[in-house]
């Protein structure tokens, strides 16, 4: 349920007027809304809670969507279609875990439980890198008779671009020999392979076969080729690219500033920064006072970015959560801890409600500037008074940080807190264990059983590391002691 795009870039439904989704964020209670909306005698149609869901999910507010959805089940007559599942599905992964949305599966009435609602599992599996119920799950939706769609084929291709990228091939093959025809978003995971691989040859084909195959090459793949250019030294080639990003001029297409922004900034081209931030500012389009944001971020210039946040507060009146974000992760790349508490008071003070996201934000600035200790007391006050949850990445940052230094004691803290709030262990928690252990030069007793208890199966790399820490392990001077 993401906004749809067109090929130049425009966005075809902007977020339409919902009564009801106005009603949520400002009443800030579902729940309430929701009883009154029906007392009032108003219909909740499929439009209408539709497209509340569509806005909530817009602004990130997953919480508040599952709130939503649970409650049409549990207190109306409401027709639920397999989209819908689909997209309770998707924000129980979000807000809660996988294992949490494998068991809502199980609850979804049979015939409602298709191939969207299996993909849009699929798609989470694939988001969280995990891989062997990624597989799974494939193949359990082959078994089941579902047509290979190309959106799981997809996945599949996005999951080993990131983590085994022989398997691609497999894929490949897989889509040939079913006569499934790639789309764009095939393409661009290709790209993407071939790119991070280094293989600018490999990359400049796969275009040619988008435009054998009467494919266009829209601004967001025109950036990617660009980065990959610049990744390669290929300086000249990317500005080419650039320029035709640009071409029919940015009166006609003001969505391609989103792309250039960041790629002027990587080469470090104040000049066209500024000249593109100047347009930004005629419409302050949300997006592109992101990108603005963040290429003066990328440049050092705090106080340029800091402006474009100013204006568009001016403009519409509110904090607005995205640019926000982005400025506050400026604030942590530079470790100006005193500007990022104060960038969080104001956004407190407008009245905005401090998520997990929020709290998150604040954390990792803390982290950053190298005060863990007071990242997780904030973590754990925020969590105590506002019955928070936090986000997982959230307690990851501080389990990294623990980890880097050796400090066994407090990374066995968090990882124990990270599953009370009922996230399922995972692999990558497990390897950011371990190298606490490795870094305090300390043997880890039963880790091997802790694993199989949280059913976690040791890839090649954690295998290596579980060795390393084994209290057991033989090495060549107790060796010959126990000859």
């Amino acid at each position: 349920m993401e906004v749809e795009h067109s090929n130049e870039g425009k966005t075809k439904n902007k977020r339409a007027r919902c009564e009801l989704f106005e009603s949520i964020v400002a009443y800030k209670s579902v729940k309430h809304v929701l009883e009154a909306w029906v007392k009032e005698g108003k219909d909740l149609t499929q439009a209408e809670v539709t497209l509340a869901i569509h806005n909530l999910r817009k602004r990130k507010s997953y919480a508040m969507g599952l709130q939503l959805w649970e409650w049409l089940r549990a207190n109306t007559q409401f027709e639920f279609t397999e989209a819908n599942y689909a997209s309770q599905l998707d924000l129980v992964a979000k807000v809660h875990s996988l294992k949490k949305a494998e068991d809502f599966l199980k609850d979804i009435p049979e015939s409602f439980r298709g191939e969207v609602v299996y993909r849009t599992l699929l798609a989470n599996c694939v988001l969280k890198l995990h891989v062997k119920k990624a597989e799974e799950l494939f193949n359990k939706m082959r078994e089941l008779k579902f047509p290979t769609s190309v959106f799981a084929c997809n996945q599949l291709l996005l999951l080993y671009s990131k983590h085994d990228r022989k398997k691609i091939a497999d894929i490949l093959l897989l889509m040939e020999s079913e006569n499934i025809k790639p789309t764009r978003g095939t393409y661009q995971f290709l790209i993407n392979s071939k790119g991070l691989a280094g293989d600018i040859d490999g990359m400049d084909k796969i275009v040619e076969t988008m435009k054998e195959e009467g494919i266009e090459l829209d601004p967001e793949i025109q950036a990617t080729l660009a980065r990959y250019y610049l990744r390669a030294g290929l300086k000249d080639r990317a500005e080419e690219v650039m320029k035709e990003i640009e071409g029919k001029g940015l009166t006609q297409t003001p969505w391609v500033c989103r792309s250039l922004l960041p790629l002027y900034a990587d080469i470090g081209d104040k000049n066209n920064v500024r000249r593109l931030s100047r347009f930004v500012d005629q419409t302050l389009r949300y997006d592109n006072c992101i990108a603005a944001i963040k290429a003066w971020g990328k440049l050092k210039e705090i106080e340029e970015a800091e402006a474009v946040f100013d204006r568009l507060v001016k403009r519409y009146k509110l904090v607005p959560m995205l640019p926000y974000f982005a400025l506050m992760e400026i604030y942590t790349e530079n470790k100006m801890l005193a500007k990022g508490k104060d960038l969080v008071k104001r956004v407190s003070n407008a009245g905005i409600k401090i998520g997990p996201s929020t709290w998150h934000a604040l954390v990792k600035l803390y982290v950053k500037a190298g005060e863990v200790e007071k990242a997780e007391q904030i973590l754990n006050k925020a969590t105590k008074d506002n019955k928070m949850r936090p986000l997982f990445i959230t307690y990851m940052v501080i389990l990294e940080e623990y980890a880097k230094r050796g400090d066994v004691h407090n990374t066995e803290k968090v990882f124990l807190r990270t599953k009370q709030a009922g996230y399922v262990a995972q692999l990558m928690q497990y390897e950011t264990l371990l190298v606490a252990y490795l870094n305090a030069k300390t043997p880890a007793y039963g880790m091997k059983e802790r694993m199989n208890v949280d059913n976690v199966f040791p890839n090649r790399t954690l295998a290596v590391k579980l060795a390393q820490v084994d209290p057991f392990r033989k090495t060549p001077m107790s060796a010959l002691l126990d000859d």
